[in-house]
C-alpha cells in the first residue's frame, strides 16, 4: 500500500489519476463545504473594522 498501488488514495495522488478512492465529486463537494463555512465564520462587518497589520522590515545585523 503505497505510491505504486493504483487502488489506494496515495497511489492515485502519486499517479495523478482519479477513481473510487479519490473521486473528483467528493473532493469538489468537500471544498465547497469548507469555503461556505469559512465565509460564514467571519462576518463582513467584523472584517472591515479590524485594523490591518503592517509588516515592518527588520534591520540586517552587521
Amino acid at each position: 500500500m503505497g505510491k505504486g498501488d493504483k487502488k489506494s488514495r496515495r497511489g492515485k495522488l502519486w499517479k495523478g489519476s482519479y477513481g473510487v478512492s479519490r473521486s473528483r465529486k467528493a473532493i469538489k463537494a468537500r471544498l465547497k463545504r469548507t469555503q461556505s463555512v469559512k465565509k460564514a465564520a467571519v462576518p463582513a462587518e467584523v472584517a472591515e473594522t479590524t485594523p490591518k497589520v503592517r509588516k515592518v522590515a527588520r534591520k540586517k545585523a552587521e
